[in-house]
């Protein structure tokens, strides 16, 4: 079997699926989270990770995933892990001959902070064939460091960032990666690019666009409460090109902030966060940005951009951008919902890394056959 630490709503679940491995275990503790992946038809465990002892599954997990809680390393957070990185290092250093409690124990500035060492307490405990890791990139160091502890614990393994438009997702989320096999390596081929070229595996696809996930073409009505419908007879047109921006466009917008990510109908999505505000803002040229983030539009001096011709984005719109079928049974309060879908590691991308790994195990059982 493969084991889904940290699971959530089963983003690795729905990525193992559609490359038809189906014998997977997700352990999550959030029961909004539980409850979709129940509703999508993955198995659970609902339990704290941390807690649970690793016992029952010695001798039976080939595979082992885990995507440990992010907010004490996102940039978006308050940064506690990144605060405590040395300490985390020192946790990982002190597991070099093997599994300690020791490197847990005691207070930390976040209680999640010393999740990132669970997959080393289960690797230990367990010994799978492969490993995979997944975290945002500030915690890229940790990978590295753990991968260097694996290697001498008799496994090849590796770190890197991956960005998942390049596995045909329809955003541009980079995560840190780690992989481990007892065997050899396998890092997933891209399968797009922003500039495909031809290569030794072949011509990579273009990225794919917003408006090509979401179905997008023609002239765009966008309705509050409910998904965008097209009809040919009505403005404004979600295909952005050239000199469109001048004369006002639909954007996708990661809040008010100046700094903030907006992207065009005709580029991936930026990595989002949804437990703040993602909306389509119908953009005009600004005639000033004010020190309060406030835009001042033509005919709507010192008016937010955020006021007017502004629709949120919709929880199926969410979850296509996030790589997940449109009609994934989402459960829990709209919030909740939008916090799995950006909490969940995308499909197609934990399709790609999972089955190169599983690749790996293939390939070897079919040598030994031959």
């Amino acid at each position: 079997m493969i084991l889904d630490l940290f699971a959530g709503p089963g983003g690795w679940d729905e990525g193992l699926r559609s490359i038809g491995i189906t014998d997977v275990i997700g352990m999550e503790w959030d029961a909004a989270a539980c409850a979709t992946r129940a509703a999508a038809g993955h198995k659970t465990v609902r339990c704290d990770v941390s807690q649970y002892p690793p016992d029952p599954f010695v001798g039976k997990v080939r595979g082992l995933i885990a995507s440990p809680p992010c907010q004490a390393w996102s940039m978006a957070g308050k940064g506690y892990g990144r605060a405590e990185v040395d300490r985390v290092h020192a946790a990982v250093e002190m597991c070099r001959d093997g599994w300690t409690d020791d490197a847990r124990a005691g207070e930390w500035l976040d209680e999640r902070t010393p999740l990132i060492l669970e997959p080393l307490r289960w690797a230990w405990a367990i010994r799978p064939l492969w490993i995979a890791c997944e975290q945002v990139p500030p915690a890229l160091g940790v990978w590295e460091h753990m991968a260097d502890v694996l290697r001498s614990w008799g496994y090849r393994a590796d770190a890197r960032i991956l960005c998942a438009a390049d596995y045909g997702v329809p955003q541009t989320r980079h995560r840190a990666i780690l992989i481990a096999h007892r065997e050899r390596l396998a890092w997933p081929e891209p399968t797009h690019a922003e500039h495909p070229e031809p290569s030794l595996f072949g011509q990579l696809k273009p990225w794919v666009t917003m408006a090509e996930a979401l179905g997008w073409g023609g002239e765009l009505d966008r309705r509050q409460n409910g998904a965008p419908t097209l009809d040919p007879n009505k403005a404004p047109s979600p295909t952005v090109v050239g000199t469109a921006l001048a004369k006002g466009v639909w954007v996708l917008r990661q809040t008010n902030r100046p700094n903030a990510a907006v992207r065009t109908p005709d580029e991936p999505a930026p990595t989002p966060h949804f437990s703040g505000r993602l909306n389509w803002v119908y953009s005009r040229p600004s005639t000033t940005v004010l020190a309060d983030s406030r835009i001042a539009s033509p005919g709507r001096k010192g008016e937010s951009q955020f006021s007017v011709e502004c629709v949120r984005v919709t929880v199926g719109e969410a979850a296509i951008l996030q790589g997940f079928p449109a009609d994934y049974p989402w459960q829990g309060s709209r919030t909740k919902q939008f916090e799995q879908i950006g909490n969940a590691v995308p499909p197609p991308m934990a399709a790609a890394i999972c089955g190169a790994l599983e690749g790996v195990r293939t390939g070897r059982e079919a040598a030994d056959a031959a």
